[in-house]
């Protein structure tokens, strides 16, 4: 049986993690794509060097031609400038959706039948613009950035309380930015509400850390973004897809009218298996639950209005 194939488009830092998390996991042969002449090159030929190490048979090619992305299973894109200490990812848009509009062209006619995963910020508004562009169906264009935020939620809980990691669940909706929303009235460990393990005052700490969590590693790192934790997520998300793992993940997809929004990518939980995105999964949400969602969404909105494609 031949193997799968992944599309990495972007061989930036997150690019480079994503190759390194499907050739270790064996998810499929992979193509590392770059404009840049040499780095996907160079990175692919160094991940290819650990095989005989870490004893994965995949192969890991860089490229600089969308010819060999052809024919693709899933392609992840993470293309796109990051961001500098002070900036907020609408500040990316105007550069990084004349990236995305030549991305999303050459996707759809080189890899029609694909799973697209979208990465690059501000997330809501390019896997929008992904969407529109390639004319995908909704199951199969998705953005990544719920499965990152529960995950940063989920790690300061199990810090705080001193807990194992796999016990602690966590769900953050919304857009992917300083008004996602946590939803703590769903958050348990091993099955005990949070609300009541927590105390009010560190739970509202450890939400506002959540939602700043990435703008925190970029004033650490002071020359780029988290790369490391999205590229897991991502490859979480895909994994789902190409093992057909129904696995429920907050992702952003695109809603039909579920939670009062048509049109818009939105940060929902989503089953991925086979189908790409099978179900969205719609809570029932407080007065105030909905009132952050859609202050979430009045953010998403303006960013995705501003693009004119």
């Amino acid at each position: 049986m031949a193997r799968r194939k992944i599309a990495l488009i972007g061989a930036g830092q997150i690019g480079g993690n994503l190759a390194l998390l499907a050739a270790q996991k064996e998810l499929g042969d992979v193509v590392l794509f770059d404009v840049v002449e040499g780095v996907p090159q160079g990175k692919a030929l160094d991940i290819m060097q650990s095989r005989a190490v870490d004893g994965y048979d995949v192969k890991i090619v860089g490229t600089n031609k969308y010819d060999e992305v052809a024919g693709a299973d899933v392609v992840i894109v993470t293309a796109g400038v990051p961001r500098k200490p002070g900036m907020s990812r609408e500040d990316l848009l105007g550069v990084n959706i004349k990236i995305m509009r030549d991305v999303a062209g050459n996707v759809k006619e080189k890899c029609p039948g694909a799973f697209v995963i979208v990465i690059s910020n501000p997330l809501d508004a390019m896997v929008y613009a992904m969407k529109q562009i390639t004319g995908f169906p909704k199951e199969r264009v998705v953005g990544m950035a719920g499965v990152l935020d529960s995950s940063r939620l989920r790690l300061f809980i199990a810090e705080e309380l001193n807990v194992a990691i796999d016990d602690v669940h966590a769900i953050v909706l919304g857009g992917h930015g300083d008004d996602m929303v946590p939803l703590t009235r769903f958050c348990s460990v091993g099955g005990v509400p949070l609300e009541k393990m927590i105390p009010a005052d560190r739970l509202a700490a450890i939400i506002d850390r959540t939602r700043k969590g990435g703008g925190e590693i970029v004033a650490l790192l002071k020359s780029g973004s988290a790369f490391y934790a999205p590229a897991t997520s991502a490859i979480a998300m895909a994994e789902a897809y190409l093992k057909d793992k129904k696995r429920v993940l907050p992702c952003a997809a695109l809603l039909e009218g579920e939670y009062g929004v048509r049109g818009y990518y939105m940060g929902v939980p989503v089953t991925i298996g086979a189908g790409g995105v099978e179900k969205v999964h719609v809570i029932d949400l407080t007065a105030e639950e909905k009132a952050m969602f859609d202050r979430s969404f009045q953010s998403v909105k303006k960013t995705v209005d501003e693009i004119k494609l």
